[in-house]
């Protein structure tokens, strides 16, 4: 059973866990990170999911998301995740999240990095990965219009390429 942390509207802490699908009560959250690493040639690297996931199986996604558990920071949260679903350290030492999207359940986190990772670095997890590859913003754009990446908004992917030198942390 995953735990997670549970926050109030301004995620402050509560003080209580709750099983990380389980059902919330009213004025409970939990939080999500997500991780978007971009090469210096302004692509980013983006998985497809494993075939068998229940959320959104084979589609296309950034390049890393998940649940932060209970006892983690939300960096804590997305080093993590990398390190499991890319098999690859990711320090996001000194670094904040780019931007926070409130969602229903919670506040998800999304890291914006600058790295050249060679794919040949990373060691994917197959329960949570079939494959990665660099991508241009058109390329995901053309993916989203085709079904083929989960459903943000077009205009949220696109802040996302627009703000990665400006508010993005480049790592070590």
């Amino acid at each position: 059973m995953e735990l997670v942390d549970l926050y109030d509207e301004n995620r402050a802490p509560l003080g209580k866990t709750a099983e990380r699908y389980g059902k919330k009560d009213p004025g409970e959250y939990r939080t999500v990170v997500h991780v978007c690493l971009f090469d210096r040639q302004g692509r980013m690297l983006i998985q497809r999911r494993a075939p068998d996931k229940v959320i959104w199986p084979g589609y296309w996604d950034v390049s890393v998301g998940g649940g932060v558990d209970a006892g983690e920071t939300s960096r804590q949260g997305a080093e993590r995740e990398f390190r499991e679903e890319l098999g690859y350290p990711l320090d996001l030492t000194d670094c904040r999240p780019t931007v926070t999207v409130n969602f229903s359940g919670g506040f998800d986190d999304f890291y914006l990095v600058t790295r050249d990772v060679a794919l040949e670095e990373l060691t994917l997890q197959p329960e949570e990965v079939q494959e990665v590859r660099w991508a241009t913003l058109e390329e995901i754009l053309a993916l989203l219009e085709a079904g083929r990446f989960i459903r943000y908004p077009a205009g949220f992917l696109t802040y996302l390429f627009e703000t990665r030198d400006t508010f993005g942390f480049p790592t070590k």
